[in-house]
């Protein structure tokens, strides 16, 4: 397992490295001109290939990993062609976004990427049964899968209108906010939620919570993607029914906080330093995502919210950066998935550092477009984090190849 883990887990950080890099050409073709870019085209083929290039390719290959470590030891020859499958049509997704937007070759690929996760979804979901033992993060896994799925009806929907051309604002705004809730609150969310219970799990942190805290966030979730649409005219009991559920998940992730809190001395016995910053961190963003969530059900800080793409584009990062992928990076060095040498470190902590000035500047952006007023110089500083986290990914990626051993993940 320790070659296949380790061999999967660093294609998925290249991945994460070119989305690194594409996000500094984005950020230099604002800044300055690039003419050989079509600008949305780009964007387009990093949203793609980050969702399927880094979080689900990832995110597939630690749950191979989960069933290897529950006794299927043949789970990576397994699924090895469902791994290589969706990244031959994440980087058919880069390519053809990149050149084409939507189109012929463009939603061809997407629909292929689609069709991977049905399958994932079937054959992980029957071996999920045929372990010989069970236990709460089955729940998440399965939510999860049943998530991923739903999600590609927004995404046909949306390549269906783009396909034909059919501009409504509303029908493309529902199609694109049902996707992205079904992928970084369901699929993403869940499977990181199940590796995290696991983990406690292993180290003997058991809680008769765990199932209730499952069922918060599982029946929560559906009434949760009409946040991303309070722009709508929603009728009062929608409204009703929208804030309890983000009430809900505030109360369920407080409960989640909580059981760790008391086992925090455990944990740290257990869970190396770069780990447990790691993983705070993507707590303290889990943390800032809830209250968010919850504090958008106002109406007039909805209005805003939805009204300013710097703010948009400051929560989709603190989501999918800030708290998913530090989860993701957390794990697997908390677990001893990658060699973790100096240059690692070095490179991890600039990742990191990027990440939060970034989040600082998109913020304090989107705060000043809501006065009406700009930062200066605040696309020139963002182009700046984009290379800062460009050259930390790259360093830790270098550093994982300099250093080919096998690892022995802690349990």
């Amino acid at each position: 397992m320790n070659h296949f883990l380790h061999k999967w887990l660093r294609i998925a950080l290249i991945n994460l490295s070119v989305i690194a890099l594409i996000g500094v050409i984005l950020r230099y073709k604002i800044v300055f001109s690039l003419p050989i870019i079509d600008q949305k085209h780009l964007l387009h083929a990093h949203s793609h290939f980050a969702f399927a290039g880094w979080l689900t390719q990832v995110l597939m290959t630690l749950m191979v990993a989960f069933l290897y470590q529950k006794g299927l030891t043949n789970a990576f020859k397994k699924y090895g062609w469902l791994l290589l499958f969706n990244l031959i049509t994440a980087y058919g997704m880069l390519i053809t976004f990149s050149l084409e937007g939507y189109g012929v070759f463009s939603i061809s690929f997407s629909t292929l990427s689609v069709v991977v996760s049905y399958f994932f979804a079937v054959i992980f979901w029957k071996d999920l049964n045929s372990l010989k033992s069970s236990s709460v993060s089955h729940f998440w896994f399965k939510a999860a899968i049943i998530f991923n799925a739903v999600s590609s009806i927004g995404a046909f929907s949306l390549a269906f209108m783009m396909a034909k051309h059919i501009i409504h604002q509303n029908w493309y705004l529902s199609a694109v906010y049902f996707f992205l809730h079904f992928q970084y609150n369901g699929w993403f969310f869940f499977v990181c939620a199940g590796l995290l219970i696991d983990k406690l799990e292993s180290h003997n942190i058991f809680s008769n919570t765990y199932k209730t805290i499952f069922w918060i966030f599982f029946l929560a979730f559906t009434p949760a993607y009409f946040l991303s649409t309070l722009w709508m005219r929603l009728s009062v009991w929608i409204y009703i029914i929208v804030v309890i559920s983000a009430l809900a998940q505030v109360v369920g992730w407080i409960l989640l906080v909580r059981i760790m809190y008391l086992h925090l001395e455990t944990l740290n016995k257990v869970t190396s330093i770069a780990g447990r910053c790691l993983l705070s961190l993507a707590a303290f963003a889990v943390s800032i995502k809830f209250f968010l969530q919850l504090g958008s059900t106002y109406p007039a800080l909805s209005t805003m919210a939805f009204g300013f793409r710097p703010i948009v584009i400051g929560y989709l990062h603190l989501v999918l950066l800030g708290a998913l992928t530090m989860f993701v990076l957390g794990y697997i060095v908390a677990n001893g998935f990658i060699s973790l040498k100096l240059f690692s470190i070095i490179g991890i902590c600039v990742f990191v550092f990027g990440i939060i000035v970034n989040e600082i500047i998109l913020m304090a952006q989107g705060v000043s477009d809501l006065q009406y007023d700009s930062i200066p110089y605040a696309n020139e500083m963002l182009l700046i984090t984009a290379i800062i986290m460009f050259t930390g990914m790259l360093l830790f990626v270098i550093d994982q190849f300099k250093n080919r051993i096998t690892i022995i993940p802690v349990r």
